[in-house]
């Protein structure tokens, strides 16, 4: 795959009060290439517990492939080709929620904990043609 159709891709997870940082960003890193910085921002729960919210944006082309590549490990990545219309919106963008437990032990599962939104690249920006462009990059990687 020598194009990349997304502008970029944020990956997100929370850390509550009950978990360990160093876990969670070991389940993000996942993800992401090697030496990515991660962007800390602390917030306060409902009932004053902290909550460390961990994110990156992947926006170099290569960085972009090798989260695409480890999406491909997705063992349900033909039931994501399936649901492109619903997890693409009308702003081109795409969305996965992937599953922090497996994460960590380094498997890509879909599930909750870590969640995922590229925009995809359309000319005109059009959700339709999103959906097209996703599905051409999901079928690179997973052939």
């Amino acid at each position: 795959m020598s194009t990349v159709p997304f502008h970029y891709v944020d990956l997100r997870a929370f850390c509550y009060a009950t978990e360990d940082a160093k876990r969670v960003e070991a389940a993000l890193r996942t993800f992401l290439p090697e030496e990515f910085e991660l962007e800390r921002t602390t917030s306060e729960g409902y009932h004053g517990d902290r909550i460390v919210v961990l994110s990156a944006r992947v926006e170099n082309a290569d960085g972009v492939r090798h989260v695409l590549g480890k999406l491909a490990e997705l063992p349900d990545i033909d039931a994501v080709l399936d649901e492109l219309d619903d997890r693409v919106d009308d702003n081109c963008s795409f969305f996965l929620r992937l599953d922090k437990q497996t994460a960590f032990r380094g498997e890509v599962r879909q599930g909750e904990g870590i969640t995922l939104r590229a925009k995809v690249e359309a000319y005109p920006a059009k959700r339709e043609a999103a959906v097209e462009n996703a599905r051409e990059a999901f079928e690179s990687v997973r052939d």
